[in-house]
């Protein structure tokens, strides 16, 4: 039986979570058809554009993700420090953008006098809401419904759009953090659509590369920045370096390739030796991420200490992680 969502998200053990939603059926209701021919890849652009605006809302930064034709990654980072610092005022309007409210809250934001019950009615609905603007559960929520509305309409249809319940992996620590980010934007050139990450449409290696190209050192609005190696003093973000990032995810696109299978190149990219990951496991990890782990990914450590935070009377998944993460 699966586990509770809530069972699943400890913000004490990390605050990066790996989502994927898919199809019902697997059908192709984002890309094309080959049965029936009919293209529905215009599909892909609402839910790319879907998840960056609901980054502007949430409490929650997109890391990674890759929009293919049947299904969605997402890489989310849960900022809770920064709800918490959210005045009432900006905790209604945020809601408001995707909810209507209550009676309340629209006099409030009008500027119309509130009784003393009617504020602390409303203080009370706003604690709830800003609880939900840092849940990977609601952000996904705000995702599917939106796009499974948008698509049904088109469509002329009722009925689902999306499988019921989305997937979710909880990452423990860099090594499971960076091969989560790889595997997700390398998903076109694993799948064949795309021949290098910088060709991959509707992901964010696409995104983090031509804006790199545009302005060196630049990052794309909307996505979590690399913020550099850790370090005292260190500003929020991946606790990466882009250049090093980027340069993994092209060693990576080339090894996956069919006439590349494994082989290795003499020069690895720095950032796997500070990770400390061997490279054959790297390649069978951007290739099985999803299939391979469970809720919880991260070295046999980390991943020993969050099943204790989330009160797991076994270590799920310890296995698997011991031989590729260590």
């Amino acid at each position: 039986m699966p586990r509770a969502r809530k069972a699943q998200v400890a913000l004490e053990a990390t605050p990066y979570y790996h989502c994927v939603s898919r199809c019902v059926r697997r059908a192709f209701l984002c890309g094309r058809d080959h049965v029936t021919g009919q293209d529905f890849s215009h599909r892909r652009a609402w839910i790319e554009n879907r998840l960056l605006k609901l980054a502007t809302v949430f409490a929650l930064e997109i890391c990674a993700y890759a929009v293919m034709s049947n299904h969605v990654h997402v890489v989310l980072h849960i900022n809770q420090a920064e709800a918490e610092q959210w005045s009432l005022r900006t905790t209604v309007e945020r809601w408001h953008q995707l909810f209507k409210g209550t009676l309340f809250s629209q006099h409030y934001l009008r500027g119309e006098p509130l009784r003393d019950i009617e504020q602390r009615k409303l203080e009370e609905q706003a604690e709830t809401w800003r609880a939900r603007l840092q849940d990977i559960s609601w952000f996904m929520r705000c995702l599917n419904e939106d796009i499974a509305r948008r698509a049904n309409l088109e469509d002329g249809c009722t009925g689902r759009f999306w499988e019921g319940r989305f997937k979710s992996q909880a990452l423990l620590d860099e090594q499971a953090l960076a091969a989560c980010l790889a595997y997700v934007d390398l998903n076109p050139v694993r799948a064949g659509i795309a021949k290098t990450p910088e060709a991959s449409g509707f992901t964010s290696v696409r995104a983090r590369v031509r804006q790199h190209l545009r302005e060196a050192h630049s990052q794309p609005f909307g996505l979590f920045p690399f913020a550099g190696n850790p370090r005292n003093g260190m500003p929020a973000g991946l606790p990466f370096r882009l250049e090093d990032y980027l340069e993994l995810v092209d060693w990576t696109g080339r090894q996956l390739r069919d006439d590349k299978r494994g082989h290795i190149t003499e020069g690895l990219p720095p950032i796997l030796e500070r990770l400390a990951i061997d490279p054959q496991h790297w390649l069978y990890m951007s290739r099985s991420f999803e299939s391979r782990f469970k809720g919880l990914v991260g070295t046999a450590f980390s991943l020993k200490t969050a099943c204790q935070q989330l009160g797991y009377r076994r270590t799920v998944g310890l296995g698997s992680c011991q031989v590729l993460l260590g």
